[in-house]
């Protein structure tokens, strides 16, 4: 069989964080299945987050209305896009999976999860920068028929709040809402295969056996992660192709108490643990 490769896109500036021991599990175990695991640690690499003008070697098509995605386009087509954008392309384009570790630091445990319920701005900056039009999606190349629907992929990352709060009647919403633009609107928009996410809730508030429980559990996760069945988006081919709204006889087949995933949900209740959960 040939080798796995897999990708570890890491954001957290703490070595001594429980972050960066949930990354260095998924090295570790990942390795001694006989996978080739590469790690971007955005941080140490002083990872660019703003995507600008710089980001093109030579000029710009239009400079008097600079148009981010055609202006990257065009540079990818013509191989003129700053190195560091190329080198992440490369490894994306290598890899049959990509872990997202996407850490909240122990250190901001009393600051909003997901920094402000979203990735940080390092990490958001990669996929602005990395994911360019042509090279990661195309009008007709996105969601289920996308360019990476044979790679893998999932969101590993810690939460400063416990897991009661993220719930339907907590505080912060459903866990399930905050994650649909990340998993659908940058994941399955780009056709990968989107794995269950790995949460780990509040490890900054929990005593040592129970961190060290979490990380029994990824532990024992990662064995089988390459084999995990993805979590269901609603397939391309069920909407119409020129409003993009669910085809009448698809909506029938589809809903029922629930509407088929958290964001097309067609009024009717979101399905439980739609975004957290495969097989629901």
């Amino acid at each position: 069989l040939a080798e796995k490769k897999v990708l570890i896109v890491y954001a957290h500036q703490s070595a001594g964080s429980f972050s960066a021991a949930a990354k260095e599990a998924a090295v570790e175990v990942l390795k001694s299945k006989d996978c080739s695991v590469e790690v971007s640690d955005l941080y140490a690499m002083k990872f660019k987050a703003t995507a600008t003008a710089e980001d093109i070697t030579g000029e710009v098509k239009n400079p008097e209305h600079f148009r981010y995605a055609e202006e990257t386009k065009l540079a990818w087509d013509e191989g003129r896009l700053s190195a560091d954008i190329t080198e992440e392309q490369r490894k994306l384009q290598e890899a049959d999976l990509v872990i997202y570790q996407v850490m909240h630091g122990d250190q901001f445990k009393h600051q909003f999860p997901l920094y402000w319920f979203t990735v940080p701005a390092i990490l958001k900056g990669w996929f602005d920068r990395v994911l360019t039009l042509g090279f990661a999606y195309t009008k007709e190349k996105r969601y289920s028929n996308g360019i990476f629907k044979k790679t893998k992929a999932l969101l590993s990352f810690t939460t400063g709040s416990q897991e009661t709060m993220f719930s339907p009647t907590g505080i912060n919403g459903d866990m399930n809402v905050t994650l649909w633009p990340l998993q659908n609107g940058i994941l399955h928009y780009c056709g990968f295969q989107v794995l269950a996410p790995q949460i780990f809730w509040a490890p900054a508030d929990a005593a040592p056996e129970g961190r060290s429980a979490m990380l029994a559990a990824w532990n024992t996760r990662l064995q089988g992660l390459l084999d995990e069945k993805p979590l269901f988006f609603t397939p391309m081919d069920y909407f119409d192709c020129e409003s993009f709204q669910l085809k009448p006889e698809n909506v029938e087949k589809c809903v029922k108490e629930f509407g088929p995933t958290a964001g097309t949900h067609c009024g009717k209740p979101l399905p439980p643990n739609n975004q957290m959960k495969a097989g629901v």
